[in-house]
């Protein structure tokens, strides 16, 4: 028994391909779908987020006014400031599951690094 059959079976072939996962084509195709789903999801959220923090008109600013009326006196800069928090987080949470989605791979593909080599005519 070789030590190839062990890193081919955990995914890792040494090097810069230790931290991809190789899945069958079935799981990697939903993998991709929803990670890169659930990544544009979260920028865009996280985008509106930033938006509604520097908002002077449309449809928050109204609501920020009517925070104190409910007994939430709360500043427009503490409001601004979590909008600008939670809106840095999400998008902060769809680059990393987007980079995570991007460590699976399928037995039969290659390594893009490994093409580099050829394309450029060193053998």
């Amino acid at each position: 028994m070789s030590s190839d059959t062990g890193s081919e079976a955990d995914g890792s072939d040494g090097g810069s391909r230790g931290r991809e996962i190789v899945v069958p084509l079935r799981t990697y195709k939903a993998v991709t779908v929803f990670s890169t789903l659930l990544a544009i999801v979260c920028v865009l959220l996280g985008f509106a987020f930033l938006d509604a923090a520097t908002a002077e008109a449309g449809p928050l600013p109204v609501l920020f006014d009517l925070l104190p009326s409910i007994g939430l006196p709360v500043g427009s800069g503490v409001i601004s400031l979590v909008l600008v928090l939670i809106g840095l987080g999400l998008i902060a949470v769809g680059a990393g599951v987007y980079v995570l989605g991007t460590r699976f791979r399928t037995a039969g593909m290659r390594n893009a690094q490994d093409d580099s080599d050829e394309l450029s005519g060193n053998e």
